[in-house]
């Protein structure tokens, strides 16, 4: 298992991207948290196989239908278990 910051950029608050990349998080299996930002980004920790790891990330990349991604950062994050994927509060 591995660990991955995003920071996902562009009309990313306010179109139901949060809850739509828990959904799809949990259908990948993925575990970790999502939250928006005070700066306009949603920043996610996600932690899975190498595989379901490159499939979120396509999906962050896409987001949610009424969203319009302009980027989405990726960095090693420090692996951490977590019990399922959540909605953290905004920082």
């Amino acid at each position: 298992m591995i660990c991955r910051r995003l920071v996902i950029t562009g009309r990313v608050q306010g179109v139901f991207y949060r809850d739509w990349l828990i959904g799809q998080a949990r259908g990948i299996g993925i575990t970790g948290w999502v939250r928006n930002r005070v700066d306009g980004s949603v920043e996610a920790t996600v932690c899975g196989a190498p595989e379901m790891i490159d499939a979120i990330v396509a999906q962050a990349r896409l987001g949610s239908p009424a969203a319009r991604v302009a980027g989405v950062l990726v960095e090693t994050a420090a692996d951490e278990i977590f019990a399922g994927f959540e909605k953290r509060p905004t920082v």
